[in-house]
């Protein structure tokens, strides 16, 4: 997939220039903008800090729990505005959030979370063959549906908490940092069930990594974000051989925000040059 013809394709979700100040006083998101096209998955990539995790409450609308808020910029969902709606309409609309650190309701029992998924939708829907939808990518599951959710390994509630967002038959679904404390197994296993749902349910997916590696694996295109900006984009094959990826991202260690920002400096700088040249000639 070109990057002309995804910037062709049908929108989804529609981020430019998108600024978020939380507390009337820290600016996190500096100018984002980003597309995510019906039936893809694009991976919205970078270390701790980055942004990646409030631009996902700036799209869900959760901002205003954590005091922060949307100071510039427009976000569009199929067209339409969603800056300033409530989160449950925001859910209505189609969008469903899985947040970072999977929170589930660890007294309730496996099928009780899942059934919190239904919650939001609308219309006649038999709960039977919707759990048997779940059960299907996440067969581990249904061996424990009777379990609580506070008594399950750290895997298995990442995967409840997917399960739980997939009841809610989902137009967009947001994943935050799903391979957070997991086992490199057990993440390789999550992302390709990702791609499965993907793929078989059509539910256009907005991935945040910081583990840029697998997340790439399964991304049709990706975004990589340092200090609150989008520093470098591209196809997800294109990003995976990448050097500056590789250098930069893929370890995520200390000091890879400098080097992303330095990388973004010089880009800056020499386009400003560029522009100087330009005008002596």
């Amino acid at each position: 997939m070109s990057v002309d013809r995804f910037k062709a394709e049908s929108l989804m979700l529609k981020l430019d220039h998108v600024e978020v100040i939380y507390n009337q006083a820290a600016l996190v998101l500096k100018g984002l903008s980003l597309r995510v096209p019906h039936g893809r998955i694009v991976a919205l990539l970078g270390a701790n800090g980055a942004g990646k995790s409030t631009a996902l409450k700036a799209v869900s609308g959760l901002l205003r729990a954590e005091n922060g808020v949307v100071s510039a910029g427009s976000i569009a969902f199929l067209g339409q505005k969603i800056v300033g709606k409530a989160p449950q309409a925001i859910v209505r609309d189609g969008i469903i959030q899985v947040m970072e650190g999977r929170r589930v309701f660890k007294d309730l029992s496996v099928t009780e979370n899942l059934r919190v998924g239904t919650h939001a939708r609308r219309g006649r829907f038999a709960l039977k063959e919707e759990l048997e939808v779940v059960f299907n990518y996440f067969p581990r599951l249904k061996e424990c549906r009777s379990r609580s959710a506070g008594s399950m390994s750290g895997g298995e509630q990442q995967m409840l908490a997917i399960g739980r967002a997939l009841m809610a038959r989902p137009k967009l679904m947001l994943l935050d940092e799903p391979s957070l404390g997991l086992a490199p197994l057990l993440v390789r296993e999550i992302f390709e069930i990702v791609r499965r749902i993907n793929q078989q349910e059509g539910i256009t997916i907005l991935l945040v990594e910081q583990n840029a590696n697998p997340a790439l694996q399964v991304a049709d295109y990706g975004y990589l974000m340092d200090g609150g900006r989008v520093v470098l984009e591209g196809e997800g094959v294109s990003l995976r051989g990448n050097p500056k990826v590789k250098g930069f991202y893929l370890g995520c260690g200390t000091g890879a925000g400098k080097r992303a920002q330095d990388m973004s400096n010089r880009s800056a700088a020499d386009s400003r040059k560029g522009r100087q040249v330009s005008r002596a000639t």
